[in-house]
């Protein structure tokens, strides 16, 4: 699991590259909620949008998640807790009045970044 990077993912780079092209400027693995110990792969922080660049098998991609055949003892919860995870801090971004924006790994990062963008325009 050490291989796995928790932060400058390829997926991240590839909307991070189009998103500073566009000439959006945002923080990286940054904490949005002040207290809370959960970070957001790029903070747009005055315009309060959060964005998170999920894994297909980590956060259970309705498309391509497979279960896994080994350990499910322990993959099958662990997956089960990164999803609640991540229901819980979109509910605390959105009551904090934050906006926030999920992409996944396999989407095409300029359709990702076209509704970053939007969202961010929009509340700046």
């Amino acid at each position: 699991m050490q291989a796995n990077r928790s932060r400058d993912s390829k997926p991240e780079l590839r909307l991070r590259s189009i998103l500073h092209r566009r000439g959006l400027r945002f923080r990286v693995c940054c904490r949005p909620l002040a207290g809370v110990r959960r970070t957001a792969d790029l903070v747009f922080t005055k315009a309060r949008v959060a964005v998170f660049v999920d894994g297909c098998f980590w956060h259970k991609c309705p498309v391509h998640y497979r279960a896994p055949n080994t350990n499910v003892d322990y993959w099958a919860p662990k997956v089960e807790r990164n999803v609640a995870r991540d229901a819980e801090i979109d509910r605390l971004l959105a009551d904090a009045g934050w906006t926030v924006v999920r992409a996944w790994e396999h989407e095409d990062p300029e359709v990702a970044a076209g509704i970053v963008e939007a969202a961010v325009r929009r509340l700046q």
